[in-house]
């Protein structure tokens, strides 16, 4: 089975072109990025060269990237005639890139429109390009009302038997005003935390079959099982079909996950080009689970081969 990196970013020319048409956030002026909640990021166009990311695939030891529409650029949520040429631009994109990348597909969340998805997801399989799955940013799912909310989409994710992939929202437009570093290490972390235990409270019961994948460690919720307990919520136990992604964290965090979740939920994504897989030291076995066996069992559903620890 090939080593997979589940979360990944790169923009296909016709996004790019599409966010330099744009006069109000999110846009691009040249390569500066403008978001509504974040200072001007000047983006390097290396990052954005395919075959240079395909090469560094490749350096990394892996058979396969899968690349999403970064939600903090908020895409997802602008009105739904403006979200719509731009969420059609990055699934173009998407759907041109060659091996050794997959995609997952993206939907506006203000105005929810599951035959829109149920239509991206069969032009892509006509194509021969199909979806990994779905990318929702973490702000669509923070409670039961944003679940409420989803329903629909996450009911065709059930349906045709894909995964969803959570990955953080938009910042507030307070936070372009602090340091650059500010939205990863708080909004980003925060929302994260929040659709974890929305998740568990709110979205397990409504959607029992869907497998879906937390970025960033889940905001190192896990890792407050015994709060959790404490608090009357359980024990916490591990659900076989809520994973969390790596991106952006090294050894200590990683080895507090396996110690909340066992190794069988944990799988890589590095979050390039904003961030760069690491060396978590975890052991060959690790390695393994993390890269190969654990990614597999996301995208297709296929059973655990050990317990968790």
């Amino acid at each position: 089975m090939p080593g997979i990196d589940v979360h990944q970013h790169l923009w296909g020319a016709p996004l790019i072109e599409a966010l330099r048409g744009r006069r109000t956030p999110p846009y691009l002026d040249g390569w500066t990025l403008h978001l509504a909640g974040e200072p001007p990021f000047e983006v390097d166009p290396a990052d954005h060269d395919v075959a240079a990311r395909a090469a560094l695939v490749r350096a990394d030891g892996l058979d396969r990237a899968l690349v999403s529409l970064s939600s903090p650029l908020g895409i997802e949520w602008l009105p739904a005639d403006q979200a719509r040429p731009l969420l059609e631009a990055y699934h173009a994109g998407a759907a041109a890139l060659p091996e050794p990348f997959g995609s997952w597909a993206a939907a506006c969340v203000s105005e929810i429109d599951a035959a829109s998805l149920a239509k991206d997801l069969d032009r892509a399989n006509d194509l021969g390009r199909g979806f990994a799955g779905l990318q929702l940013p973490a702000t669509a799912l923070a409670d039961r009302a944003g679940y409420r909310r989803c329903a629909p989409l996450l009911d065709v994710l059930e349906e045709r038997d894909l995964p969803l992939f959570v990955h953080p929202g938009p910042a507030p437009a307070a936070d372009a005003e602090g340091p650059g570093w500010w939205p990863a290490l708080v909004p980003y972390v925060s929302q994260m935390h929040a659709a974890w235990f929305a998740f568990r409270a709110f979205g397990r019961e409504r959607h029992p079959r869907l497998r879906v994948c937390f970025a960033l460690l889940a905001g190192l919720a896990p890792l407050h099982g015994e709060r959790l307990a404490a608090r009357g919520g359980g024990r916490g136990e591990v659900d076989p079909n809520a994973f969390v992604d790596t991106s952006s964290y090294g050894p200590r965090a990683a080895d507090a996950a396996v110690r909340a979740l066992g190794i069988d939920v944990i799988v890589h994504g590095s979050d390039r080009p904003y961030a760069h897989p690491r060396d978590l030291a975890l052991g060959e076995a690790a390695h393994h689970a993390f890269r190969v066996a654990n990614p597999h069992r996301l995208l297709n559903g296929e059973e655990r081969t050990h317990d968790a620890a």
